[in-house]
Parts: structure tokens; C-alpha cells; sequence
């Protein structure tokens, strides 16, 4: 949840005897030495870790730095730390300007930086490095990420009918569940509706009608945090939890079983894209993982967060908003013969402006790693900084988002932000997908192969939700991942 607290106010840098150009060329800031530290070894890395997810939280603890060393490029310790992670030293990243160096393969690695400083073991996926821990420079990487753009272009025809029926599901559960009890939790039927569609759009196959029946969102729920405990916190008490998650990694075993399940639902339902991975010579066996991986890790999981968050956002913006958007989307289905598609979609400006807007303030995934390939100039909006070959660049993705020297109003909720031209100028600092919002996934990249395919999916939420309702009300609470979000209220379409 965004948070007043965790504004970003611009740092005035003092002039060094050292000047170089900017990136544009029209003033030249000062080379600076990164400031900040890591403390004594062992104690500086559990100090920083204890400030990070209990003593400030991370917002506060990213922005104490930033006032205190007047710099939104500082050293720092990177949870976990002991004993998980190896060396826990980053340097952070916490405005826009600085943030994209972390796209630029040809200066830095991405190789198993996905969760961070740490690595989860191999034994969660099958014994394999997946796609999201393999660097482009990898011949593995472009096999696996290419056969990930076959699977979004051949299921292509199945997203706009399997998620309406999907989602029509779900809001048919969420009124009868308001019907009985006055109010709905939407995390459970959401889960469910995501993995649904997921199953039934990418390989034909309906999950509730497999051996998984309903499991298969809980399974992942289970399979995920074994990976991500080590930077999460599940509200438990201080030094319980960091004992217990992030001292030492969950051993693997205990969800063996768990994963079997959804190993044995995604090979006997993805045939014919295991059979395209053989003819790419990957084996059916590292192509079944990676495809459970970006099924239930990457796409899952982001619908699981990014929706309700977004549903947030929207919920709390209030009933004025609520009757554009459902002006907008029904207007422009009624002029295209009451169908929807892609090309009608691009005739809601409104509709669109709110999905970026939603992933701008709130980004599913907050943390970017990569490591400096070769000896770097990094720049700010107030100086230049030196980083050498080998150590770790860390970017805090909403303070990137939320840069008040980038964005009027950072930390509001503005729906027609991107709207217009100069609203569309903007879309280049919206980095939730590893990469610009103006670039596309390509193998030579490490931005999300289903960037387009999530951004689709998230305006159809947002369409379906307004055909169906002219206003909603909304109660948010939080939880591990995201927003908690229950509906009070579903107002249904009165024109």
C-alpha cells in the first residue's frame, strides 16, 4: 500500500571538483563516491534486515537512507543475508533515472538474480536453472524464451473467450457470496479464476476438471513460498519469523509432493508445446518445468497481486471514476457490434491510462538485481557514480515509479495520467515488466515474455468488470503478497 511516508523528496547534491556531461548533454553533474556502508560483518547485514522488514518497514527504511546520505544511490546490506545469502552488499537505486541501467545487458548480468541476493534450490524446479535465473548471454535463454513467445502466439485465439467465461465465473461467486454473507472476499475466487484461465487459454486443458480439481492455486501458494520466504514476512512474531524464514531456506522436501501435482497437470496438458520444445531441443522435461515456472510463478503470480491491487486503486478512486470507465467500455463495444477485441480496446484511452496507472504506483514485482558486467557510470538526477565490475546493483522498482522529478503528484492515483501525448511520453518510466513500458521482450532481453499478454489481461479485468457493474465498494487490508480485498458492494449496470 502506497504510503505518505515513502515520498521521495529531490536530493540538492554539492558541487564536486569533478564535472561529466549528462546522458542528454545539457548539464553536467558531479562524480560522486556512493555513499553509505554495510556495517560490521554479520551484525551490520541482521541490523539492516531487522530495520527492513520490522523496526522501519521498507519503505521507511529505503527513505531514512536517502535522507541521511542525500542521495538516492547509496551502499547497502540487501535481505536475507546470513546465513542464506553469501554476500549481501548492493548498491541501491532509488529514483527513476538511475533505475533503467539495470535493463542494459550488454553492462550488467542478470544470471540467478531473479529473487535477489540469494538463490532458491534447484530442487523446486526439477533440478533445472529456469528461464527467469538464466542470463541472455546463455544459449539455454533464448531457446526457453522463444519457446514461451510460441506458447502466447498459439494460444492466442483462446485469451478473450476463456477469460470472459472465467471471469464471469467469478463474478457470479462474488454476488452470490454477497447475496448470503453482505460482503465477498475476492482473493479466493480470483486465485481460482486465474489459474482456470490460465490452464484452460494457454493449453486447452480445464484445471478443475484434472486430478488437481480446486488444489491448484493452493499448491502454488505453498511451492512459491518456499522460494520467496526468505524476503517476505508473513506477520509473524520479530524474531520468530527471522529465525525461522529468513535465517535459513525452508527445505525443499516438504513441497516435493505439492509440485509433483502441478508437474503431472502441466505435462499431460501442455503436449503439444513439449512437442515444440523437442523440435527447439530442449527436452520435454526442462520445457514441462519451465512452463509450470512461468505458468504459476511469473503469470499466476502476477495476476494473484497485480488484480486486487489494482482493484484498490480503482475501488478507492471512487464512483466518478466508475462511470467514465464504464461510459467509455461500453460505448465502444456497443460501436463495434457489441464484440470485443484488440482493436477496440486500443479505443478506450481512459481504461488504458488506469492499467498503467496501476502498475506505475504500485508494481507487482519492487525489487530489480543485476550485477555490473564491466565498470560503470551510473547517473542520478544530481551526480554521476562509479561502480566497479562484479558488485550488485539493487533497484527499489516504487520509488523508481513514484520519482516526484519524473511524475506530477507521485505517490496519487491520477487515471488519466497517460493519457494524450504528453501522457504517452511518459509510459518510457514505467518499469514494471524489466524494462520500459515503451520496449518489447525480446531474447536478447530479460523483459517479461508476457509483458503484452499481462498488460491484455489486466485491461480485460478492467473491461469485464465495468460491462458488468456502473460502481463497486470496497473494504482493503493486507496480506503477504498485495492487497486484501473485500467487495461491500457491486453496483450492476443501470445503462
Amino acid at each position: 500500500m502506497a504510503s505518505r511516508d515513502a515520498t521521495v523528496e529531490p536530493i540538492t547534491s554539492s558541487v564536486s571538483d569533478t564535472m561529466l556531461p549528462s546522458e542528454t548533454g545539457e548539464t553536467k553533474l558531479p562524480v560522486k563516491k556512493i555513499p553509505g556502508d554495510y556495517g560490521l560483518p554479520f551484525i551490520g547485514p541482521i541490523k539492516d534486515r531487522l530495520d527492513y522488514f520490522y523496526n522501519q518497514g521498507r519503505d521507511k527504511f529505503f527513505k531514512s537512507k536517502i535522507q541521511k546520505y542525500q542521495s538516492t544511490v547509496i551502499r547497502t546490506n540487501m535481505s536475507p543475508g546470513p546465513f542464506i545469502a553469501s554476500n549481501p552488499k548492493v548498491i541501491a537505486l532509488l529514483d527513476g533515472k538511475s533505475f533503467p541501467i539495470l535493463f542494459d545487458v550488454s553492462k550488467v548480468e542478470k544470471k540467478n538474480l531473479f529473487t535477489g541476493t540469494y538463490m532458491p534450490s534447484t530442487n523446486l524446479t526439477g533440478g533445472y536453472r529456469i528461464l527467469s535465473y538464466l542470463d541472455p548471454s546463455e544459449p539455454t535463454h533464448t531457446k526457453l524464451k522463444q519457446l514461451l513467445f510460441f506458447l502466447l502466439k498459439s494460444s492466442s485465439n483462446r485469451v478473450f473467450p476463456e477469460f470472459e467465461a472465467c471471469y464471469t465465473e467469478l463474478f457470479k461467486t462474488v454476488e452470490n457470496e454477497l447475496n448470503e454473507k453482505g460482503q465477498s472476499s475476492f482473493e479466493k475466487p480470483n486465485e481460482q479464476a486465474a489459474f482456470n484461465f490460465l490452464g484452460r487459454a494457454y493449453f486447452g486443458s480445464n484445471p478443475v476438471d484434472t486430478k488437481l480439481g480446486t488444489d491448484g492455486p493452493s499448491l502454488i501458494a505453498k511451492w512459491v513460498l518456499f522460494q520467496l520466504a526468505p524476503v517476505l514476512s508473513l506477520g509473524l512474531p520479530k524474531y520468530i519469523e527471522d529465525l525461522l524464514i529468513h535465517t535459513f531456506p525452508l527445505p525443499s522436501f516438504l513441497v516435493k509432493k505439492d509440485y509433483k501435482r502441478l508437474y503431472d497437470f502441466f505435462y499431460e496438458s501442455a503436449g503439444s508445446v513439449l512437442d515444440e520444445a523437442e523440435k527447439m531441443g530442449i527436452s520435454r522435461e526442462e520445457a514441462c518445468h519451465n512452463l509450470l515456472f512461468a505458468t504459476c510463478f511469473n503469470t499466476f503470480g502476477g495476476m494473484k497481486i497485480f488484480f486486487p491491487n489494482m482493484l484498490k486503486w480503482i475501488g478507492n478512486a471512487g464512483p466518478d471514476l466508475h462511470r467514465s470507465l464504464a461510459k467509455e467500455i461500453r460505448s465502444v463495444i456497443k460501436s463495434n457490434g457489441g464484440e470485443l477485441s484488440l482493436g477496440a480496446m486500443e479505443q478506450m484511452p481512459l481504461m488504458k491510462s488506469v492499467v498503467y496507472e496501476a502498475f506505475r504506483i504500485e508494481p507487482p514485482v519492487p525489487a530489480q538485481y543485476a550485477k555490473a558486467k564491466v565498470d560503470l557510470l551510473i547517473e542520478s538526477h544530481d551526480a554521476v557514480f562509479e561502480v566497479k565490475k562484479g558488485e550488485m546493483l539493487f533497484g527499489y522498482q516504487p520509488f523508481a515509479t513514484k520519482d516526484p522529478i519524473i511524475f506530477e503528484r507521485a505517490e496519487e492515483f491520477v487515471p488519466e495520467r497517460f493519457m494524450g501525448v504528453e501522457g504517452e511520453k511518459l509510459l518510457k518510466h514505467v518499469f514494471w515488466s524489466n524494462g520500459p513500458e515503451t520496449e518489447h521482450p525480446t531474447v536478447e532481453n530479460k523483459q517479461c515474455a508476457g509483458k503484452e499478454f499481462v498488460v491484455l489481461i489486466s485491461r480485460l479485468f478492467v473491461v469485464e468488470l465495468f460491462r458488468r457493474y456502473d460502481t463497486f465498494e470496497i473494504e482493503v487490508g493486507t496480506s503477504t503478497l498485495g492487497a486484501a480485498i473485500t467487495i461491500k458492494s457491486l453496483n450492476k449496470t443501470s445503462f
